[in-house]
């Protein structure tokens, strides 16, 4: 990282806003410089109360554990002084009077921007085991979540909107902690959502990237109902976020003037969840975020003499067929070089579609086990995945050897 007095006026600015005991709530270190990979994925700094005392804690972060350390001051300074210095890119400070963002550059660079407070705290909450944050956090007033109905001016959540706003929260935690480094902070990060139908998850990406975390984002939603993306455009005219369009088409006839880094897919229906992945795998995107919804295309397919007991009922056959189905995808993204998870998207009490693909690509294609896998599942089932006709050529290679 570069030492010129810039590098040092940010460092000195970042030392200073933290050591402000009445405003600072949070510092936030990420990315990765192209000089170096810091130890941490992530570290956060944040003041807390620890036996009457006041401590700075440090929590760590490698992507599979967190260290929590606290640290008295003189302590504080040389580790803050560790977290600045290291090769991150990305430094995110939020204050009762508004956020510091600072980004560098690939020659280290320092671009820094200010906006108003993320959180809208009147004082440090210094909680040692501090209530868990949400990315949105209840009963503060913010305009994104007043203007799509989510919460009245108050930002107080309304009683019909109380499952959406949990939706938003919980997506907005995967999301974020599955989008890739930022290598150039500079570079805007590409997303596409692809059957965005009302876009609620769509304007939450856009707005939480952009102006919570202060990266720099462009995203694009896709949907062939003229009604609902007539009604983005006009949502996304009164926020005036130009960053963020939409676009009246099919999701296998869209075609991005950029390359995605993410691809989303959020409860369109049926077999456009397909389409969707079929389109990210084709397009390369670095992570693929699918929450399927009604899905009915195995259905008639599925069958196997010693299952009769299970698929002679309607419920319990679509049932089987939705968990073949869901698994055949994560599968067929696993064999296209991507570490993929099912996780549960939201509580079942407030969806009955409460499933969440996971994929973030790692590796070339060709993960043999994964391709057996599929193969072996096909075959006992007697189906083919319209996911598999979707890839054609691409996927068919790597099952041929399987």
């Amino acid at each position: 990282m570069s030492a010129d007095p810039q590098a040092k006026d940010y460092r000195a600015m970042l030392h200073a806003a933290v050591r402000r005991e009445e405003t600072f709530l949070q510092l936030t270190a990420s990315g990765q410089m192209r000089s170096g990979t810091p130890q941490w994925q992530k570290v956060t700094v944040r003041p807390v109360v620890v036996r009457a005392a006041r401590r700075m804690q440090f929590t760590y972060f490698d992507g599979k554990k967190a260290i929590t350390k606290n640290y008295a001051n003189g302590d504080s300074h040389a580790a803050l002084d560790d977290v600045l210095t290291a090769p991150f890119s990305n430094f995110h400070l939020q204050a009762t009077t508004g956020d510091l963002h600072v980004r560098l550059s690939k020659k280290g660079k320092a671009l820094i921007s200010r906006g108003k407070p993320s959180r809208r705290q009147s004082h440090p909450e210094l909680g040692h085991n501090r209530t868990k944050q949400h990315p949105l956090p209840v009963g503060q007033p913010d305009t994104f979540l007043w203007t799509t109905g989510i919460t009245d001016r108050a930002g107080n959540v309304r009683p019909s909107m109380r499952g959406k706003f949990r939706q938003v929260n919980t997506f907005l935690e995967h999301f974020w902690h599955a989008l890739p480094t930022a290598e150039d902070p500079e570079r805007p990060l590409n997303i596409i959502d692809y059957g965005c139908g009302s876009a609620y998850l769509t304007f939450a990406a856009y707005y939480y990237s952009s102006h919570v975390q202060g990266r720099p984002t462009q995203v694009v939603g896709v949907d062939s109902d003229t009604e609902i993306i007539a009604k983005c455009r006009r949502l996304q005219e009164s926020l005036q976020w130009e960053d963020l369009e939409f676009h009246e088409s099919r999701i296998a006839d869209f075609q991005p003037e950029t390359q995605p880094d993410v691809v989303l897919s959020l409860h369109a229906c049926d077999t456009a969840t397909d389409e969707a992945i079929a389109q990210g795998i084709h397009l390369q995107g670095n992570v693929i975020l699918a929450a399927p919804c009604c899905q009915h295309e195995l259905h008639d397919q599925v069958q196997h003499p010693d299952f009769q007991a299970v698929l002679r009922h309607g419920i319990l056959k679509q049932r089987t067929a939705d968990i073949l189905t869901d698994a055949f995808r994560a599968l067929v993204l696993r064999i296209m070089g991507y570490k993929t998870d099912v996780v549960e998207f939201v509580s079942p009490e407030h969806t009955s579609r409460n499933l969440l693909i996971r994929a973030v690509k790692i590796q070339a294609p060709g993960d043999s086990t994964a391709a057996q896998e599929y193969v072996r599942l096909k075959q006992f089932w007697s189906v083919t995945p319209y996911l598999e006709e979707l890839l054609g050529d691409v996927l068919a290679p790597h099952l041929a050897i399987a």
